[in-house]
């Protein structure tokens, strides 16, 4: 827990721009809500190498996700039900499903298709709320914490020689 906490302190005082963290942070929202073994993460992993991603913000919020998905996958499943179920896009699910393409994705599954089309509405929310947090952090409260007589008890303990030994 302490190695993770550290982690994200080392993310927010890295010089990473915010919009990089963020778009870690929300690129992760695919990779952590959504079942692990599926084809769309192998393109979610490309897209965050080929973008300008922070890729230790990426993983950690992956974690964070996953964690997460599984109090949210009632309400995948039931968005995912919902979505195959009505009759306008009956012909849409035979028509992917009978291409081999769209088959590998397995996008019949009610939890995959849920928790996409999730992750697909919280993705914009999750890159802004998470930029914004970046920069208040880095313009107030990391300023702050620094003036702090217990900021200079903490670089003492253990803590923050887990949180040094990371940036080795």
């Amino acid at each position: 827990m302490l190695g993770m906490l550290a982690k994200f302190l080392k993310i927010l005082n890295s010089e990473a721009a915010p919009g990089q963290i963020a778009l870690g942070f929300a690129m992760a929202l695919f990779w952590g809500l959504t079942p692990f073994f599926s084809l769309h993460n192998l393109f979610v992993l490309l897209l965050v190498c080929i973008l300008r991603v922070n890729i230790a913000s990426f993983f950690l919020a992956s974690a964070v996700f996953a964690l997460l998905a599984f109090g949210l996958d009632p309400v995948s499943i039931s968005i995912g039900e919902a979505l195959l179920s009505k009759p306008e896009l009956q012909s849409l699910w035979t028509n992917m499903y009978q291409s081999d393409v769209w088959r590998a994705f397995k996008f019949n599954h009610t939890l995959l298709l849920g928790s996409v089309c999730l992750a697909v509405l919280l993705f914009v929310p999750v890159f802004f709320i998470s930029k914004k947090f970046v920069l208040v952090y880095r313009s107030k409260i990391m300023a702050t914490l620094e003036k702090f007589r217990i900021t200079k008890l903490i670089k003492a303990s253990k803590f923050y020689k887990i949180y040094e030994k990371l940036g080795a």
